[in-house]
This record gives C-alpha cells, sequence and structure tokens, in this order.
C-alpha cells in the first residue's frame, strides 16, 4: 500500500470553529447538538418536574427538599440529553456503509473534549454538593425555644419520652406540637433503625451507642405514620407509628394525661449514647 492510501496524520481530530474536526466526518455540529440538548432537557423537565415525587408536605423543611429535587431533576435531565444527543449523533454519523466489511481508520482522541466531558460533570457535582449543604444549614438552623423529644427504637417498636412532665413515655404513638421545632434525639436498643415520617421529609437513622438527631418543624395538624426505613429483621415491615401534629395546648394537654415513666433501660441509653451531632439549644421543655 502506498503513502498516499494511509490515513493521513492530519485526519487526526482536532477543533475549528462551529465544531470539532473529525477523521471521517469533518466537523462535529457542537451548536446543533447543544440547541437538541437543551431542547429535549427542557421537554423531559417539563413532565419529571410538575410530579410531587415526594407526595404530601407537612413540614417547614418540605418545600426546600421538594426544590432540591426539581433542581436535580434538571439537571440530571440535561446530562442525559446530552449522553442521548451525542450518542444517536455517532450512532447515525459513524454507521458503516452498505457492504462495508473494513476496519475502523485508526484515530486519536481529543484533548478539548476530554477535558470538557470531565470539567462539566465535575461542575454539575460540585453544584449540587453545595446547593444541598446550604439546604441542609437551612432546615437544620436550630430555633429560639425548640422541644426535645427522646425516640427510642428496638426491634420492633418505637416509642418516645417528652419534656415538660419528668420523664413521660409513650409507645407506638407520638406527638408533637404544630409550628414548633422539634429536636428529636434517637437512641437505638438493638440494632440500627431509621426514623423517617414521609410528609417531614427527614430521614435520620438510630444507632446503637450514639445520640442521633433529627430537627424538624411541622407546620401542618394531622395524623402521619413513622416508618422504619433500615432494614433490621424479621419484623421490619411491622416497624411503624402514629403520628399527631396537634396545636400546642393540645399537645401540652395530652402530655399530662401520660401516665407513663421512660423504662430504666431506655433512660440508661440517654445517659451513656455518645452525641454525634449535638444541636445547641435551649431549655427543650414543652
Amino acid at each position: 500500500m502506498s503513502d498516499c492510501s494511509r490515513p493521513s496524520e492530519a485526519r487526526i481530530i482536532g477543533s475549528g470553529r462551529g465544531g470539532i474536526r473529525d477523521p471521517m466526518m469533518g466537523r462535529l455540529p457542537i451548536a446543533k447538538m447543544l440547541a437538541a440538548t437543551v431542547a429535549l432537557t427542557a421537554a423531559i423537565s417539563a413532565v419529571m418536574v410538575p410530579i410531587r415525587w415526594n407526595g404530601q408536605g407537612a413540614s417547614t423543611a418540605a418545600p426546600e427538599i421538594d426544590r432540591l429535587l426539581d433542581v436535580m431533576i434538571v439537571l440530571s435531565a440535561f446530562v442525559f440529553s446530552l449522553v442521548l444527543v451525542m450518542l444517536f449523533y455517532a450512532l447515525w454519523k459513524f454507521r458503516a456503509k452498505p457492504g462495508d466489511e473494513s476496519d475502523g481508520e485508526p484515530i486519536h482522541g481529543n484533548t478539548k473534549l476530554e477535558v470538557a466531558w470531565t470539567v462539566i460533570p465535575t461542575i454539575i457535582v460540585l453544584f449540587g454538593a453545595g446547593y444541598s449543604w446550604v439546604v441542609l444549614d437551612r432546615i437544620e438552623k436550630p430555633a429560639e425555644n425548640p422541644i426535645k423529644v427522646q425516640v427510642f427504637a428496638q426491634q420492633f417498636a418505637w416509642s418516645f419520652g417528652y419534656p415538660g412532665k419528668g420523664n413521660a413515655w409513650s409507645e407506638g404513638e407520638l406527638h408533637v406540637p404544630l409550628d414548633r421545632q422539634v429536636q428529636f434525639k434517637m437512641h437505638a436498643q438493638d440494632v440500627i433503625h431509621s426514623f423517617w415520617v414521609p410528609e417531614w421529609r427527614i430521614k435520620k437513622d438510630a444507632v446503637p451507642g450514639i445520640t442521633t438527631t433529627a430537627t424538624i418543624t411541622p407546620d401542618k395538624a394531622g395524623t402521619y405514620q413513622l416508618i422504619c426505613t433500615e432494614l433490621c429483621g424479621f419484623g421490619h415491615a411491622t416497624m411503624r407509628a402514629k403520628v399527631v401534629v396537634e396545636p400546642p395546648a393540645d399537645f401540652r394537654k395530652w402530655v399530662a394525661g401520660l401516665d407513663q415513666e421512660v423504662p430504666q433501660p431506655f433512660e440508661d441509653s440517654v445517659i451513656q449514647d455518645v452525641e454525634a451531632n449535638p444541636v445547641p439549644v435551649g431549655a427543650g421543655g414543652a
């Protein structure tokens, strides 16, 4: 084979105005591909964003978390659209002609293109991390007078200790006041459990030997359900509790009517557990 018939080194991918030069295809239509990516992103977002994936919201954190999810949906739609557009362009442009059974021509990569597909995802990930950090900091900001409720998780039941009446205790039913920040101090008695009321959005693990904190301000009265979302054994699916959000006066009346005290083993765990994420609080009374 003569030198004239060999692939020319000048055909190595290079850059030029209007696109990236490819050894076989000429210029990649960057502007058109970007326009198609934006259009597809808008179409996907228009369908996905209006859906309320998390359901009803019943805490001050819910709108913040729902908004964060919407932003991440749009960013994910952009990445998906970009990959999809480039994939279909490559399938169409690089397809073999009928009857062509020859090997592909040897080509080199394009440094600018490789830098671009590394930098863009990095920027997106860093933006998502920074935005998430801001949201988390905002929804966990301590109020001036929060109420502190002890949460005890064990296979396969939830129980709760309340302030304002010594160590009043309820099992299987959690009451909290409306429009007041509650700091749930969680104590696992056996294995790892996870505290989650879907309408509140916040989810936090209860870990043996560690006191973890979930900070929530319920803003909608009603009855909800507390669910353990950490596989904790054979009866995991049954580990649920009734949650009642009610006006402060009704909450105080309910706590005053409790006639059981927190069992001593649970009291011991409050003292012995190590505080994992302490939050500066006031008196914490009801």
